[in-house]
């Protein structure tokens, strides 16, 4: 006869519930484990365990379904950079891809030494490092454009990378008259490993705090989404709806329920070593032009009658647009027309336009706060920089709102009851015909894992799905990232790389669906203006009046 521990279902029951009764009582005892029964969205989380594993990966991440699961592996390889081959330690700046000693040359047309307006413009970059010794591998990010000031013209290079040391740029050229190229690079193959390296390895470099208070008694902590393994308790703020994980280090006197705000508390210093910081010297290796080895310009003649449109067979994917006397045409279409206080007006009569996201979507919010002497803002006793905002017409019936994006956010002392996801408030709206949904979401994510910025996209794509299906008159249009000036800090918290990156990563999961993008990637390279994460005015007004031509589209032409 078999021996058996329980003999009887009710005396097992018995016997679960006081061990598990007696257990909880000893991990409270040590101080291990808290409950709160009062509120099910704030959890204490036992110590967290210092096994390698748990120290090497410490970032927590939701379980995916299969499908997004899948999303998100696809999605990581199409965007991974080309690697750049191991250096000696410590690095030699020497070995490094030098822009004064790189070149680039304009190739022969196909036509013989001219170029029309249709044709494709090709440039030949070869990189050499600061021995003058032509690279032999790739990995470096450059940038290219093509810009006519005289006219106010401009457009974006596609450039192509050989993973030898050698890169294309290609143009097309939509303009009659000279035609200047401008070739950056950005960071050497070598800046972006370390790039890289710091997602992987300090994707906390970014540090949060929150203030908790209750009575007399207040206590602030570190918070972020990835929290190093420590035996302090972590209060769980992860959001029940979208499953966006944020934690705080739990107050030594207080509850979980007592945090009251949010703000970024700093970044970390002395991430990189004395020659880890020389791949990134303003002037020298850090979005600096790149010289030609002959002529810089061409002159454009008009199009040849009959002229078909030359493709390239270097790149794929032409321009979305470029512009042409200080207006941005949007490529296989309408001209967009420049939309002044009046038209702006009737074109937004009767809507609603929500706005969502981070400071580049608040800029929106301001220009047409500033532009419309028909809109008012209404007062909400919200900081200047963290809204919310909210601005009606009375006599056009118009409605703007804007609100920020839910953590990581950078902005300073925001209240807690302030934090809202993205996803959370499109699930709210009721949406239709004279609603008009706006977000950009991306400059805030460049020190996190990008699985962290996938998902968050994910789970506002399921929101905007599902507010097409019950409202399918609803607009919803997107910002893409945008170009900025860069320095040491800003390269290592929110490069260009960074936001390229997840511009990638932001049209790959937004594709297919009805919705509208602003190109701001393109629209900041191709002007001649410089990059700025908050482009200037110029810049802002194009990407409104394609805001508009897209809520407009029969005053567009």
């Amino acid at each position: 006869m078999k021996a058996t521990f329980c003999t009887r279902r009710e005396i097992c029951a018995l016997f679960l519930f006081l061990t598990v009764f007696v257990l909880i009582s000893v991990l409270r005892h040590m101080d291990i484990l808290e409950f709160q029964p009062k509120f099910n969205s704030t959890i204490i989380m036992p110590r967290v365990s210092t096994h390698l594993n748990m120290i090497r990966s410490f970032c927590t991440f939701q379980p995916l379904s299969p499908e997004d699961a899948l999303e998100e592996r696809l999605i990581l390889d199409s965007t991974a950079w080309p690697e750049t081959p191991l250096l000696p330690a410590p690095i030699s700046l020497q070995q490094t891809s030098d822009p004064a000693h790189s070149t680039f040359t304009i190739l022969p047309g196909r036509k013989g030494g001219q170029w029309h307006v249709g044709d494709q413009l090709e440039v030949m970059i070869q990189t050499s490092d600061f021995q003058g010794r032509p690279k032999k591998s790739g990995g470096d990010f450059l940038l290219a454009s093509l810009h006519n000031r005289k006219l106010e013209a401009g457009v974006a290079g596609q450039v192509v990378d050989h993973l030898n040391g050698s890169y294309s740029a290609v143009f097309s050229l939509l303009w009659e008259g000279d035609a200047q190229v401008e070739v950056t690079l950005v960071h050497s193959g070598e800046a972006i490993s370390v790039l890289n390296r710091l997602n992987r390895e300090q994707p906390d470099r970014m540090y949060y705090k929150s203030l908790f208070r209750s009575g007399s008694l207040s206590e602030t902590t570190l918070c972020n989404a990835c929290l190093r393994p420590t035996q302090q308790p972590l209060c769980n703020y992860t959001d029940l709806r979208t499953g966006e994980p944020w934690f705080c280090y739990k107050p030594k006197s207080l509850s979980c329920d007592a945090r009251i705000n949010h703000f970024r508390a700093g970044s970390k210093a002395n991430l990189l070593n004395a020659n880890e910081n020389k791949l990134f010297q303003s002037g020298v290796n850090l979005k600096v032009y790149i010289r030609a080895s002959g002529p810089s310009s061409v002159s454009v003649l008009p199009q040849r009658e009959g002229q078909l449109k030359e493709k390239s067979s270097t790149v794929t994917s032409g321009p979305s647009g470029y512009y042409y006397q200080g207006v941005w045409r949007a490529l296989g279409g309408t001209t967009v027309r420049k939309f002044n206080a009046s038209t702006i007006s009737q074109c937004l009569k009767g809507k609603v336009v929500h706005m969502y996201g981070d400071s580049t979507i608040r800029q929106w919010f301001e220009f047409f706060d500033a532009t419309l002497p028909g809109l008012k803002e209404f007062d909400l006793h919200s900081l200047r920089r963290t809204g919310p905002y909210m601005s009606l017409d009375y006599a056009n019936n118009i409605f703007v709102t804007y609100r920020c994006h839910g953590p990581p956010i950078h902005y300073y002392s925001m209240s807690t009851r302030e934090l809202r996801y993205i996803a959370n408030e499109l699930d709210d709206l009721v949406g239709g015909p004279n609603t008009v949904v706006v977000f950009g979401i991306w400059a805030h994510f460049g020190s996190f894992p990008m699985e962290i910025y996938i998902r968050r996209l994910q789970s506002i794509r399921r929101a905007v799905v599902g507010l097409l299906d019950r409202a399918p008159g609803t607009l919803v249009v997107i910002r893409t990232a945008n170009p900025r000036y860069l320095d040491l800090f800003v390269s290592l918290i929110n490069s260009d790389w960074y936001s390229l990156q997840r511009d990638k990563v932001l049209r790959a999961i937004f594709k297919g669906l009805n919705v509208h993008l602003i190109d701001a990637w393109e629209m900041t390279l191709a002007h001649h203006l410089p990059h700025n994460i908050h482009p200037p005015p110029p810049i802002i007004r194009s990407m409104i009046n394609y805001l508009l031509f897209n809520i407009c589209p029969q005053n567009g032409g």
